[in-house]
């Protein structure tokens, strides 16, 4: 198997688009476990003042046939430092990404942003329940609280 980023030095993907993610294949399928990537330095753009925003990032999921290689998924999160999106639409479009590659048997994504016009706007999504038996921490990300 030839994972085109590892071991390899890459370029920065200009896009998300243009972002190649490889998967593994899982050497426990049978196994119910949470694999967690934590970004807690995501950045992208304002697509209206084109003005940076930043977010920490928590993915988690269960793998079933498939692991997403961990070099590839970071260069595609920093692929968006460039790339014009409200909130929202990051966050899901990522999740969507790694189901639509990964099919796994269960994911979740908290998009924690900072704040934007004095108001935090934080993304939640997962794909369905989180399966039974299955020990799934909290992401551990604290509620923006400001000065307040």
């Amino acid at each position: 198997m030839s994972i085109p980023a590892l071991g390899h030095q890459t370029a920065l993907p200009q896009s998300p688009d243009e972002a190649v993610l490889d998967r593994v294949p899982n050497p426990h399928p049978d196994t119910l476990y949470v694999a967690r990537f934590t970004a807690p330095e995501f950045t992208s753009l304002c697509p209206v003042t084109g003005q940076p925003d930043f977010a920490h990032l928590v993915i988690d999921y269960v793998p079933g046939d498939w692991l997403v290689e961990s070099k590839a998924l970071k260069l595609y999160l920093a692929a968006f430092r460039n790339h014009g999106a409200f909130h929202e639409d990051c966050t899901i479009a990522i999740a969507k990404r790694l189901v639509d590659l990964l099919a796994p048997k269960y994911l979740r994504i908290g998009g924690y942003w900072y704040p934007r016009g004095g108001m935090p706007i934080d993304v939640f999504w997962q794909t369905g329940p989180c399966p039974e038996g299955l020990w799934l921490p909290d992401q551990g990300v604290a509620p923006y609280r400001g000065r307040g």
